[in-house]
């Protein structure tokens, strides 16, 4: 357990720092970027501002930091369930399924962090609206290599628009994330998932 020490009013004390960014990856998941003020994360994290920025020099270290553990901890399925050689179809089916999951976790904040987060900033923070996007960006294009292995496989046609069909998708997984931050049940959107899968090429065409 890494500790931090800190100084307030001319007293030492310490912060577990794990703990410190737990606090503030719900806060900023929930609210987002420009939605959490300092005040709000040294609360939440029980630290004062000065602590803050010894630990984290700024808020935007502080939000890529939490981003990486976002990634670590809440994204890690997405690159394991595309993984799957059974067949590129099941693959990305699971994924949008394990998606419903995740944004639906009732002890979490809902939706997804990366889809959702940093969606409109202003220009102040445009470096961090940036590196969002380029997050969901990797998502898409993790995407289309399984499609295009799919085509390799002989799965799907040659003829098959692998950048439109991973777009879609990928706009799926950032729809389910916004519906399930609306109040949308798994179930609901499930039915999303089952809708979408409907779309799955047929000799090379989007249904």
């Amino acid at each position: 357990m890494e500790k931090i020490a800190t100084r307030a009013k001319g007293r030492p004390r310490t912060f577990d720092r794990n703990q410190a960014l737990q606090a503030a990856l719900r806060l900023f998941w929930q609210h987002g970027y420009e939605g959490c003020s300092i005040a709000m994360l040294t609360e939440s994290m029980r630290i004062n501002a000065p602590s803050l920025y010894a630990a984290f020099i700024s808020k935007q270290c502080l939000y890529r930091e939490v981003l990486n553990l976002y990634l670590r901890t809440q994204s890690d399925f997405i690159g394991r369930t595309l993984a799957d050689t059974t067949s590129a179809r099941l693959a990305i089916r699971n994924l949008l399924l394990t998606s419903t999951t995740r944004f639906t976790q009732p002890e979490m904040p809902a939706g997804c962090m990366v889809a959702s987060g940093a969606l409109r900033c202003g220009n102040e923070h445009h470096e961090i609206q940036q590196e969002t996007a380029d997050l969901r960006r990797t998502t898409r294009d993790a995407l289309r290599h399984r499609l295009e292995l799919a085509v390799m496989d002989g799965e799907i046609a040659p003829s098959t628009d692998t950048l439109a069909l991973s777009n879609f998708f990928a706009t799926v997984v950032q729809g389910l994330s916004v519906m399930a931050i609306d109040g949308a049940s798994k179930a609901q959107l499930g039915q999303v998932v089952e809708l979408a899968m409907g779309a799955w090429p047929r000799n090379g065409m989007l249904a």
